[in-house]
C-alpha cells in the first residue's frame, strides 16, 4: 500500500488541503434514529471539534472551536474532541461514560487517518481532512426528497448530481456507468422524473432479451413477420413513446441489435421485423452498463458509433464503499422503501454495516434490510440479524506485492500513484487522464492495493 490506509489506527497522514478546502465531520449514522438520515459537518478553519451530547443535532461556535450536539443518550456531555496537533489530526476521548471508539476499538487518545470510523454511543461519525467547501456549516439530508437517487453529502458526487439535475431537462442521451448494484435505474428514473415527458418511464435489461428476439423484441414486428407472428406488436421502443427508454445492461446488446438502434437514434425512427416503412418515435434514450464499454469497442463486440450516441453525458456512480459519507441517507431511503420505518440497530450491527465493503452496493444493502427486517422481530437489528458477508471481520485482500509485478505492472501503478495524488484520489478524472474505463482503473486499484481515498484532499 502507498499510504496509510483511511480508518485504520497506524499512520497520521492528512491529505495536503487545496485553497478552499475544508475538514468535515460526517454524522454517518445514528443507530437509534436511522430514518433521521446523515449530516455533514463543515469544520471551516476550525483546527478543534467538540462532540457532546445535545437535545438536537446542532453546531455552534465555542471561540476558536465548534461544538456539535448530538441527541443520543449515550453520549456523554462532553464525549470526545478532534484536533490538529503539529499538522496531525489527534482523537481524544474525554473520559466518557461509554468510551470512543475508532473502527471498533476503544481509543484514549490517537492519531486518525483521512476517513477514520469514530464511534461515540450509537452514532458513528467519519472524518475527512479536506474537501471542497461547500454550503452551510451543518448540511443534514431531508426526510423526504422529490428525487430520489440525486442526493448526496459528499461535495464532489453531489456537484456531479447537480449536473445530472440541469441535463435531465434536456434530450440529451445520458449513459451511466457504474459496478452492479450502484442504482443505475434509480437515477434514471429521476432523470425522466425530472424531464417532464409526458410518456412512460420503461426499463429494459438487454441482457435478459433471448438472443433469437432482441430485434423483434426491441423495434416490434409486423403480422407475418415469421411464424408465430399473429399480429403488429409496437416493440419496446415505440411502447416508450413520448416518455424515457432505460436500456440496462447496453454492452449485453448483439452487433446486428446494436446496428438497428444506431439507426433509431440518428433518424427517430423505428422499422418494424417485417416492416416496409419506418414509423417516427420520440424517445429519450438512456444506457446503463458497468462494463467497460471502450474496451469492447476495442474488442469489436460494441459499436463505436453507438458508443458516441449514447454519451451525450456520462455519469460515472461511485460504488458504496467509496461513499460511506452517505451511508446514513441511502439506508434511511431504503428503510422507507421497504416499510421498514420502525428499525433502530444496536451499535455492533451499526458497526458492520459501516465496515463491510458491499461488493453487491446500494442492491445488497437492500437485501441486507429486508433479511434484518423479518428476523429482528422486535425491531431491533442486531449482530444476528445480519448475513455472514457482512458480520465477518473485514479481511486484507492478498494482492501481489511491488516486488512480484511485471516492469509494465509497476510502471503503471507508479503512473496511477502520480495521477491520483495530481487529481487528489478522484478516480474519474484519473480514468480520463489515463483514456480508460472508470471500471478499469478501479480494477487496477484493486490490484495494485491502492486506495483513492487516501490522496483525497
Amino acid at each position: 500500500m502507498d499510504r496509510t490506509r483511511p480508518g485504520t489506527q497506524t499512520g497520521n497522514h492528512v491529505a495536503k488541503p487545496r485553497r478552499g478546502d475544508a475538514p468535515y465531520l460526517f454524522v454517518a449514522l445514528r443507530c437509534d434514529r436511522p430514518l433521521e438520515g446523515a449530516a455533514r459537518i463543515c469544520l471551516g478553519r476550525a483546527d478543534e471539534v467538540t462532540v457532546g451530547r445535545g437535545s438536537a443535532l446542532a453546531v455552534r461556535a465555542e471561540q476558536s472551536a465548534l461544538r456539535v450536539d448530538v441527541p443520543d443518550v449515550r453520549v456523554s456531555g462532553q464525549h470526545l474532541r478532534i484536533s490538529r496537533v503539529l499538522g496531525e489530526w489527534v482523537l481524544e476521548d474525554l473520559k466518557s461514560r461509554n468510551g470512543t471508539l475508532l473502527d471498533g476499538s476503544r481509543v484514549d487518545r490517537i492519531g486518525i487517518a483521512d476517513g477514520a470510523l469514530i464511534e461515540a454511543g450509537q452514532t458513528f461519525f467519519i472524518f475527512r481532512t479536506a474537501l471542497p467547501q461547500a454550503g452551510n456549516v451543518l448540511e443534514a439530508t431531508a426526510l423526504e426528497t422529490p428525487t430520489p437517487g440525486l442526493e448526496s453529502l459528499v461535495p464532489s458526487v453531489a456537484n456531479e448530481l447537480e449536473r445530472v439535475r440541469t441535463v435531465a431537462k434536456s434530450r440529451l442521451p445520458v449513459l451511466l456507468q457504474g459496478e452492479t448494484g450502484t442504482g443505475k435505474e434509480v437515477i434514471a428514473s429521476a432523470i425522466h422524473q425530472l424531464s417532464g415527458r409526458s410518456g412512460p418511464f420503461l426499463p429494459v435489461n438487454c441482457g435478459a432479451l433471448p438472443a433469437t428476439l432482441v430485434e423483434s423484441e426491441m423495434f416490434g414486428y409486423r403480422k407475418g413477420a415469421f411464424s408465430g407472428a399473429m399480429e403488429d406488436r409496437p416493440g419496446l421502443i415505440r411502447s416508450a413513446e413520448g416518455g424515457t427508454l432505460l436500456l440496462d445492461e447496453i454492452g449485453d446488446l448483439p452487433l446486428p441489435a446494436q446496428a438497428t438502434l444506431l439507426r433509431v437514434l440518428q433518424e427517430e425512427e423505428v422499422m418494424p421485423v417485417g416492416g416496409t416503412r419506418p414509423t417516427k418515435v420520440d424517445v429519450r434514450v438512456i444506457a446503463a452498463t458497468h462494463r467497460d464499454l471502450p474496451g469492447l469497442v476495442a474488442q469489436e463486440k460494441f459499436r463505436n458509433d453507438l458508443l458516441m450516441r449514447l454519451c451525450g453525458f456520462t455519469v460515472n456512480l461511485s460504488p458504496l464503499r467509496e461513499r460511506r459519507e452517505d451511508f446514513g441517507l441511502l439506508l434511511s431511503r431504503l428503510l422507507r422503501r421497504i416499510d421498514a420505518g420502525k428499525l433502530t440497530f444496536t451499535p455492533e450491527a451499526g458497526r458492520a454495516m459501516l465496515r463491510h465493503s458491499w461488493p453487491g452496493n446500494i442492491r445488497e444493502l437492500e437485501k441486507c434490510l429486508s433479511r434484518a427486517s423479518v428476523l429482528a422481530e422486535d425491531g431491533v437489528v442486531e449482530l444476528e440479524h445480519l448475513p455472514p458477508s457482512v458480520t465477518a471481520a473485514p479481511a486484507a485482500p492478498v494482492r501481489p506485492s511491488e516486488a512480484q509485478l511485471s516492469a509494465d505492472d509497476r510502471a503503471r501503478r507508479e503512473q496511477i500513484v502520480s495521477l491520483l495524488r495530481e487529481h487528489g484520489g478522484n478516480v474519474t478524472s484519473v480514468a480520463k487522464a489515463m483514456g480508460k474505463a472508470r471500471t478499469q482503473v478501479q480494477r487496477w486499484l484493486r490490484r495494485y492495493d491502492l486506495d483513492p481515498l487516501t490522496y483525497r484532499r
